[in-house]
């Protein structure tokens, strides 16, 4: 009796390729290893704590800045809005962790070396974790923007004022800002490779250097000011006219976001993991 011998299948020499193709797979990868870190969950954290303690610190402020009993006689104290927009000024160093932090933890930890290997392209690598971390910090935004509202309504009470549509407006105002300064924090850590560096820098660009231009309220420095991401950003967010169209203010901090993503493909091509 012969017996027949069974022959197994032959094993695939590699793994199929991404159904929706290799930036896809990179996206999706990038996606999985941003929520499978736990700096992330708890930089979300750190940011809706921030936001919820700035916007009822800044409500109290607006009001007990009304000495009027009468809120008619002073309508001008401010919105609901207005208060997510300036509670970002700490706020958004939560969601600048996040964002520098999606490439500069896998320096620290040498898993930057298993990613390119994954993904063999760095410029297809970077534009994957910008893609990432532009969504979850938009989203992030609009539920910062929203925790910002909540406290800041009941704080206000009767010197607040919360027009529906200004008050949405606001928030995607601020969800946008957040995305955009994100991205830029990931391009400049993609170039530093440090975290404490890169936040460094940021703190300086955003803050630091425009405020000393702005201090001796000389027109030429002002207006130089106004060119650097964090002051255009806040034309932006507060619809301003002046210096510029708020658009202008949104096309300044998106050229800087990108320049900073230029600038880290340029470091990444250049370097070695």
């Amino acid at each position: 009796m012969t017996t027949l011998r069974t022959v197994a299948p032959a094993r695939p020499t590699s793994r199929p390729a991404p159904a929706g193709g290799p930036f896809t797979g990179a996206v999706a990868a990038e996606w999985t290893k941003l929520w499978s870190v736990r700096s992330t969950w708890w930089t979300l954290l750190a940011g809706v704590l921030v936001m919820a303690a700035t916007a009822g610190q800044l409500a109290i402020y607006a009001a007990n800045a009304n000495t009027d009993d009468d809120p008619t006689n002073n309508p001008g104290v401010g919105t609901v809005g207005s208060v997510v927009i300036g509670s970002l000024d700490l706020t958004q160093y939560a969601v600048l962790a996040l964002g520098l932090l999606a490439i500069t933890s896998e320096y620290a930890t040498g898993t930057i070396r298993t990613t390119l290997r994954c993904t063999p392209s760095r410029g297809r690598m970077l534009l994957a974790k910008a893609v990432v971390v532009a969504v979850v910090t938009f989203l992030f935004g609009l539920l910062l923007g929203g925790v910002g509202a909540l406290v800041a309504g009941p704080v206000l009470g009767r010197w607040g004022r919360v027009p529906v549509a200004g008050t949405l407006g606001d928030v995607l105002a601020a969800a946008v800002y957040l995305a955009l300064v994100a991205v830029l924090a990931l391009g400049l850590a993609a170039a530093l490779r440090g975290a404490v560096l890169t936040l460094t820098v940021l703190l300086a660009v955003l803050m630091i250097v425009p405020l000393s231009l702005q201090e001796p309220r000389i027109t030429v420095l002002t207006r130089i000011a106004d060119a650097f991401p964090g002051v255009a950003g806040a034309h932006f967010m507060a619809g301003d006219s002046d210096p510029y169209p708020a658009a202008v203010g949104l096309l300044l901090l998106a050229g800087w976001t990108v320049a900073a993503l230029a600038l880290g493909r340029a470091a990444l091509r250049r370097r070695d993991a």
